[in-house]
């Protein structure tokens, strides 16, 4: 009923966060050029763990009202926006939110309040009436391109993440982090750096993270078993405990296997950083007897023809 049949379903909405905690002014962090970075990755992984999607929501702006913190979102599809509300309405967007924010600015503890607004109406009052809410949201079409600053904020976000992945893979001793690129190397190895080579059929590979390719590769070739590695890898990941696998499976139902094992392994690579390393997914390969995909990850089926 809300949208046509050849219209694309789009709405807006804007978010409000103020921090409970009277130390922490979101604002005043978002202003800050050194912060900023950090308060907007935390902002950009707690939308997608909403929607299950890196691109299930886009942030348009974000304004610094004090005390709040107004973000400003776009909605391109309708089951985007369902999943959304349903993490609001839950309490795990906010969890997710305080937790990214803890870990990306090194805090113990980040309490947050939120609002939730479509033009005047305020649909914290709404939640229950999930159709109603899309409505209101359907009705507030986007009044603007995404801000210059979110775009080179996303573009600085994606090149520190393959800055880190370079450096893991060809100096793979390098400590450089998300958090602090120009941090010095200790000069002993640190003990909070993964293995630097692993045995994989007795040859010594070197370790890495995971890269765009091997997430490709292992979406396009695990078919029925992503479920058996996920398991695997839950074992020291907890973005992968238990209701999560199986709500996965039921989300990507439709769309098939392949976008199945490409959200578990994002799951897995957003949660875990730098530590979601090539030798932690051979091992849980390794262990469901993938052992043709883990060959092929590590570019031992490169000259032969692979079904």
């Amino acid at each position: 009923k809300m949208a046509g049949s050849s219209a694309p379903w789009i709405g807006s909405a804007y978010l409000f966060l103020q921090s409970t905690c009277k130390t922490i002014v979101l604002p005043s962090l978002y202003e800050s050029s050194q912060k900023k970075p950090s308060v907007f990755k935390a902002l950009k992984l707690a939308l997608a763990d909403s929607t299950g999607s890196v691109n299930g929501v886009d942030m348009l702006k974000v304004h610094c009202s004090h005390p709040h913190l107004i973000v400003q979102l776009k909605f391109c599809k309708q089951e985007n926006c369902r999943r959304f509300l349903q993490s609001y309405r839950e309490g795990a967007l906010q969890e997710s939110l305080q937790s990214h924010l803890q870990l990306s600015l090194a805090m113990t503890r980040v309490p947050l309040e939120m609002e939730l607004k479509a033009g005047n109406e305020h649909l914290d009052n709404m939640l229950k009436d999930e159709d109603r809410c899309l409505e209101c949201i359907y009705r507030e079409k986007p009044d603007r391109l995404r801000d210059e600053e979110i775009t080179e904020l996303e573009e600085c976000l994606k090149s520190l993440i393959v800055h880190q992945s370079i450096n893991n893979n060809i100096a793979v001793k390098g400590c450089t982090s998300l958090n602090s690129p120009s941090l010095p190397c200790p000069s002993q190895g640190s003990s909070l750096s993964p293995q630097v080579t692993f045995i994989f059929q007795g040859q010594q590979f070197a370790n890495r993270t995971l890269t765009p390719d091997d997430h490709q590769k292992f979406a396009k070739l695990v078919s029925k078993k992503w479920k058996q590695v996920g398991r695997s890898l839950q074992k020291n990941c907890r973005a992968l405990r238990d209701p999560v696998i199986d709500n996965l499976a039921l989300e990507y139902d439709r769309e098939g296997l392949y976008e199945q094992a490409y959200q578990l392994l994002l799951r897995f690579i957003q949660s875990e950083g730098k530590k979601a390393t090539i030798a932690r997914l051979i091992a849980a390969l390794e262990e469901n007897g993938l052992i043709s995909l883990a060959e092929e990850l590590l570019g031992l089926h490169s000259n032969e023809d692979c079904s």
